[in-house]
């Protein structure tokens, strides 16, 4: 074997090499050499690990950044407070047991076939018997004028990421991205992320256009321009302008108009990185790549190529990391034993969040294949959209999923078999017709439950753990989207924890921030989150618990208890987002408070002028107030304006909170009454209104024992008695009906207001995330006699403190509408379209009923493919 020629160079041996290592330890061994070590690089040294070539072989990899292999598909998430070490997928400890030479910025420049050897940039050569190529891809920069101009930069690296972040710190307050793919939405995060008002231009008509069609493209749209984004699509970038100093000012676009923007990503795409391999003389395909065989060898036998950079034997490159990995696997095992599993294609299904949207597909998801069949369910207002592809036998080929992805894993897994239950029950939302939800028991036991592993639900119930799985099958470690499938796989672990982002319960999160006065949520992640959670964004079960825990202490610990302020907005459900309910064709509804459901004549004329001017829907609830229904979005500040100058609140009733305090009318009118009910259901509802909670809260007060206000049936009720007042608690209506149970009687005003104040805060510190007090009551150790020591003996003696912190809320208490009008900032998300503030959403649409108004939402289709029928609109 020829000697390797070594320049004067910082790049060598890995620190983790173990010290006294032979300088001659792998003389005369055959020689591997990796050019590139990203993802998929890394992915085959470990393929080759496994194998045992590592013993067997020298193995040098040159890489061209410098930096080791990290994880790209999280690039992202360094705007969410990950560092380039916490990305990083390289092991040094792996690099120093299995002797791996790596040398980082020193990327290959030349390839001798003739003499088997490689030269990199610094001078450094090395002699091969078998080369891997796993260059990558190349960001495509479009060839417009100006793309080299100051303020321009592509998003593929950390050091992309690092460039963009300081270049916007310090020159920019809006930023444009060309491209509306995959990567081109990351990027646009990243830039709403870093503060910039943000555009995608998207040469396509519509975005994604390789994962998802149409129909999904316009519920996406939607979407994104509700969250704060300019999308233009259909036009391409005809010129980046600049000012006399060469920087960026803005973009002129093919239709002829121009947007002023201070900084440019180009996102439009990557190309093969095959320029190596076409100096060297090896095939190469037409549009680029590598031609590779079934077991990834390129045209010269001892070398082989991997990843991006590899046109697959079905002619096609593949961009995503799961046939990355397969490809890694392929050629290791070729290595190791001169033949393989083949490699003749992948699954290109694809589960993300871009955006905070839920976006998937899956299989044949844009119907290709003869005779298929869609089943379409479409609320274009709330962004979703769920295609199910079906052949003609009934069987599941594929679909796509914007806004809800939840059942991706399963029907994933499902595709090409013929599912349990109809398909048209599949895309229904919960609680809706027919809707059917498979669970992994649905799964047969050789279905494919991680594509990037190829690992079958059997292989992963033969694990007892999720760290057992991903040790022995790999499975979850690649692109991610099956670990949640994976864990319904798997016996209960007994952790009791929130989510896999906190190890805690929800009542232990609420210790913490009471007692350590933690007022954001990215603090109480990354000081008591799980290791691998800190420094991320936390998921859908947490942002909304942690927010609401967060409001319901405010006052105490000193944050800002208005829930759509900076961080807490992203905390928020979907309700609290526009202060209002979201109906089912996108339409909010407007609820007035009505405390003790006491109303003036003057009152009642304001709302039903409100109504009529503003064409809602009126319908009077069993929480004795009136609902309107039927707004737009953006008419939410225009009917509250009005209602706050008459004297209105908000109602709450879009967000976990006390929502009502029923009453009848009590002594002052019946004749069988005892006590003053309205009194005293005004005092308790004025008192608690906007108390944040873990579900919400409802109330009433009976003026005597024949108990017409059904107090028994509430959260805290209170019915009369000649002696003072009783008072239940653990009550509920709805579908599971349970009587509360007394927990005090005979009490006088004082001591009742007393009693409730401390159940409500023990509640609120010690109930679990959206458990409602009668299944509290119901779990807690000792039940009812339990509470009524805590709260009305002492026991614990907490009393005092409870006391002291519901005191906190009603001395803080503002209404939150009343404190959104008053600030044009907070207006400014009221909008259907942030690009058009003024135009109307025209999904929302209604017909007439009964002399008022109905939603006019046709959602559900089965039928042959009809594509052009769901741009924009619901499927028909």
């Amino acid at each position: 074997m020829p000697t390797d020629m070594p320049a004067d160079s910082p790049h060598g041996l890995p620190d983790g090499l173990p010290d006294g290592l032979p300088a001659d330890a792998s003389a005369g061994l055959p020689a591997l050499v990796l050019v590139g070590h990203g993802m998929v690089g890394q992915r085959f040294l470990e393929e080759l690990a496994e194998r045992g070539v590592t013993a067997t072989h020298r193995v040098v990899v040159l890489c061209e950044e410098p930096r080791p292999a990290y994880d790209r598909v999280q690039l992202t998430s360094y705007f969410s407070g990950r560092t380039p070490d916490d990305l990083s997928m390289t092991d040094p400890a792996f690099l120093a047991r299995h002797r791996i030479e790596l040398r980082v910025g020193d990327p290959a420049e030349r390839v001798d076939r003739a003499a088997r050897t490689v030269t990199a940039r610094s001078g450094f050569t090395v002699t091969y018997d078998t080369l891997v190529l796993a260059t990558g891809s190349a960001p495509f920069v479009p060839p417009v004028p100006g793309r080299d101009a100051t303020g321009c930069f592509v998003y593929r690296t950390v050091d992309d990421v690092l460039a963009i972040e300081e270049y916007a710190t310090r020159h920019a307050t809006a930023g444009a991205v060309v491209g509306g793919g995959l990567l081109g939405l990351e990027a646009a995060g990243a830039l709403q992320g870093l503060g910039l008002a943000t555009r995608i231009v998207e040469f396509a008509p519509r975005l994604m256009p390789a994962q998802v069609d149409e129909g999904g493209g316009a519920a996406l749209l939607r979407t994104l321009t509700g969250r704060g984004l300019t999308v233009h699509t259909g036009v391409g970038t005809q010129e980046v302008l600049t000012d006399g100093a060469g920087a960026v000012t803005g973009m002129r676009l093919s239709d002829g108009s121009e947007v002023a923007t201070d900084m440019v990503v180009f996102s439009a795409g990557v190309r093969p990185r095959d320029q190596l391999a076409r100096d060297c003389g090896l095939a190469v395909g037409e549009r680029g790549g590598v031609t590779v065989d079934e077991l990834c060898r390129t045209s010269d036998p001892a070398v082989y190529a991997i990843g991006e950079c590899a046109q697959a034997c079905d002619g096609r490159v593949y961009g995503l990391v799961a046939p990355g990995y397969e490809m890694a696997r392929t050629a290791a095992e070729a290595i190791a034993s001169g033949t393989g599993r083949a490699f003749t294609g992948a699954d290109m299904s694809t589960k993300l969040k871009l955006l905070g949207v839920d976006v998937a597909s899956f299989g044949d998801a844009h119907g290709a294949a003869e005779g298929c069949l869609d089943v379409v369910y479409a609320d274009s207002r709330s962004g979703t959209y769920k295609k199910l592809v079906v052949g003609a036998g009934g069987e599941l080929l594929g679909g796509v999923l914007v806004g809800d992805a939840e059942a991706y894993g399963t029907l994933r897994a499902l595709t090409g078999q013929v599912p349990p239950v109809p398909a048209e029950q599949l895309v229904l939302p919960s609680g809706a017709g027919d809707a059917k939800a498979l669970g992994p028991e649905a799964l047969p036991g050789d279905a494919v439950v991680c594509t990037c592993h190829n690992v079958t639900k059997a292989a992963i119930q033969a694990c007892a753990s999720l760290p057992e799985v991903k040790k022995c099958t790999k499975a979850g470690t690649g692109c991610g989207s099956c670990v949640k499938l994976v864990g319904q796989l798997l016996p209960a672990s007994g952790d009791a924890g929130l989510c896999g982002c906190f190890p805690h319960t929800r009542a232990e999160l609420y210790e913490i921030v009471r007692v350590r006065r933690v007022t954001s949520f990215a603090e109480l992640l990354d000081t008591h989150g799980r290791e691998k959670a800190r420094g991320g964004e936390g998921c859908e079960t947490c942002k909304p618990t942690v927010g609401s825990i967060i409001a319901s202490l405010a006052p105490a610990i000193g944050a800002d208890g208005y829930v759509l302020d900076g961080e807490q907005a992203a905390l928020q459900d979907t309700n609290d987002h526009f202060l209002a309910n979201l109906q089912k064709n996108g339409s909010y509804s407007v609820v007035p408070r009505v405390p003790g459901g006491e109303i003036t004549p003057e009152k009642l004329i304001v709302i039903g002028e409100v109504a009529r001017d503003f064409g809602l829907y009126t319908k009077i609830t069993g929480g004795q107030r009136i609902d309107l229904f039927g707004a737009r979005v953006e008419q939410l500040p225009l009917i509250w304006a009005r209602l706050v100058a008459a004297g209105f609140e908000s109602g709450h009733a879009y967000g976990k909170a006390l929502r009502t305090v029923k009453s009848c009318v009590g002594w002052t009118w019946c004749r069988y009454g005892v006590q003053d009910s309205v009194r005293m259901a005004i005092d308790l509802e004025l008192r608690y209104r906007g108390l944040r909670a873990p579900h919400k809260l409802k109330s009433a007060v009976s003026g005597c024992a024949r108990e017409c206000a059904e107090a028994r049936s509430k959260d805290f009720g209170v019915i009369a008695t000649s002696g003072g007042w009783n008072l239940y608690v653990g009550g509920n209506g709805g579908a599971t009906p349970r009587h509360g149970d007394l927990l005090a009687q005979d009490l006088d005003d004082e001591q009742l207001v007393r009693i409730v104040d401390r159940f409500l805060m023990f509640y609120i510190r010690t109930a679990d995330r959206l458990e409602r007090t009668s299944t509290w009551l119901e779990r807690i150790e000792g039940g009812v006699d339990h509470v009524r020591e805590v709260v009305v003996d002492d026991s614990l003696g907490l009393c005092a403190e409870l006391e002291a912190l519901m005191a906190e809320h009603v001395t803080h208490y503002r209404d939150e509408w009343a404190a959104t009008l008053d600030d044009p900032e907070r207006l400014a998300r009221f909008v259907s379209f942030v690009n058009a503030p003024g135009a109307p959403d025209p999904m929302v649409a209604f017909v007439p009923e009964r002399e008022q108004i109905k939603p006019d939402l046709p959602l559900l289709t089965l039928g042959p493919r009809r594509t052009a029928d769901l741009e924009g609109t619901p499927a028909s």
